[in-house]
């Protein structure tokens, strides 16, 4: 069961209260491929610049992620700069190249058309309606976004969440979405836009699923240190959806494999933090991940 991926691959220069790091591998797509491909095959389509460090690519794929979809265009590759705030929490971003990603529209190769998971990444939602268009119906369609499409571009955005099953937002975007302050108004609203599904991520305070069936909240692991945040949420998305892959689980199922797969999404991304780039996701081999599962259930017991 195949996930298709569609998003940034690029470079991060990250800046923390003790160290920078220049130009380290980031994107949405990079961070999902490594937390997802140990749970199902994963397919990448992006784009990159002609910087980009074969090095990079050979990672990923080393790790089970299929890069066919991923071009070389002549430019510079996306490069984003952010310097975080002592808790690690807030962050201030100093500068966003765009590059090659400028002009990037997503062609999906003729052979992966029929891939059935699809994870569209935090790109504007008229390349994702082009990606959604492009494919015929997968069984689950898993939609990332962000504020700056929900103010300057909301009637593709709304056009993309008509095709959508499961949305992932943070607590901030939901409520600047769907207008309501209380977040199980605010699914609710987004829910009737089109996801039946909708997935609230709240940093260190874990998150909510709201399906169907109910809500679930889940509780973000507790880390001895956290390094840098960075990729952390397309992390939980890697392993969220990857989980939903490899159980087989489509629209129609209920909502015990998504119920699962908040606990998966959650134990994958809680290796992103405790490495600079996807050095943490390098660590999460099964053995790591059954253990902090363990872990994670210990946490919800009553």
């Amino acid at each position: 069961m195949a996930i298709l991926a569609v998003g940034s691959v690029a470079y991060d220069t990250v800046e923390t209260a003790v160290e920078r790091r220049e130009r380290q591998l980031g994107g949405s797509a990079s961070y999902f491929a490594l937390a997802a491909a140990p749970l199902a095959p994963v397919r990448v389509v992006g784009a990159v610049g002609h910087d980009f460090r074969p090095a990079d690519l050979e990672l990923m794929a080393s790790r089970g992620a299929d890069l066919g979809g991923v071009v070389r265009l002549p430019g510079p590759t996306f490069h984003w700069s952010g310097r975080y705030h002592a808790d690690l929490i807030e962050r201030d971003t100093l500068a966003t190249e765009l590059g090659v990603f400028a002009d990037f529209a997503p062609e999906i190769p003729s052979a992966w058309r029929d891939t059935p998971y699809l994870f569209l990444g935090n790109i504007h939602p008229a390349l994702q309606a082009g990606v959604l268009a492009q494919l015929r119906r997968p069984r689950l369609v898993v939609t990332d976004t962000m504020n700056f499409w929900i103010q300057g571009a909301r009637p593709d955005l709304e056009r993309v969440l008509a095709g959508t099953d499961v949305l992932l937002v943070n607590d901030g975007e939901a409520r600047l979405l769907s207008g309501r302050r209380g977040l199980a108004d605010a699914a609710a609203v987004i829910r009737a836009l089109g996801p039946a599904r909708v997935v609230v991520k709240k940093g260190e305070h874990g998150a909510l699923y709201f399906g169907p069936e109910g809500v679930l909240a889940v509780p973000a692991l507790l880390l001895p240190q956290v390094v840098d945040p960075t990729g952390a949420g397309d992390a939980f998305a890697g392993g969220f959806l990857g989980s939903l892959a490899a159980a087989g689980a489509d629209a129609a199922s209920g909502d015990a494999p998504f119920r699962r797969a908040m606990l998966d999404g959650t134990v994958t991304a809680s290796f992103c933090p405790e490495g600079f780039s996807v050095e943490g996701l390098l660590r999460a081999d099964g053995p790591a991940r059954a253990r902090r599962l363990e872990s994670l259930l210990a946490m919800m017991r009553p």
